[in-house]
């Protein structure tokens, strides 16, 4: 088995994060969000992990599919921003299904070896 690159361990913890939007696992979203994560939203609206992880488990954010497109990564030291662009299926706050080209910037901090997501801030591309 080979080792991965911090790189990759970066990109994993983004594409786990949709993994855990995707199939509504809490498990999977507080692996990989930190606990001082923040989502801002395109409107503005910022959410805490908290507030995230009920929007996603109570269908307020439904993610249907995703396909990673461009997962850049410029790490410095135990920080890291990851700008993740994705073909994004979902129904967001009472509107009907849409496709979007969702861009998420990422910021992550590694802490006790593993890669934390602490914010994210969301725009199209």
């Amino acid at each position: 088995m080979t080792e991965r690159s911090e790189e990759q361990l970066i990109q994993e913890a983004y594409i786990r994060m949709y993994e855990g939007m995707i199939e509504k696992d809490e498990s999977i979203l507080r692996e990989v969000l930190d606990d001082s994560f923040v989502l801002v939203h395109m409107t503005g609206m910022r959410q805490s992990k908290q507030a995230f992880i009920k929007a996603v488990l109570n269908g307020t954010l439904n993610y249907f599919s995703v396909k990673h497109e461009n997962m850049p990564v410029e790490i410095s030291g135990d920080t890291a921003v990851l700008t993740g662009q994705s073909y994004v299926a979902a129904a967001v706050f009472g509107g009907g299904r849409s496709n979007w080209h969702l861009q998420q910037k990422c910021s992550l901090k590694k802490k006790g070896g593993a890669w934390k997501i602490t914010r994210s801030v969301a725009s199209t591309y």
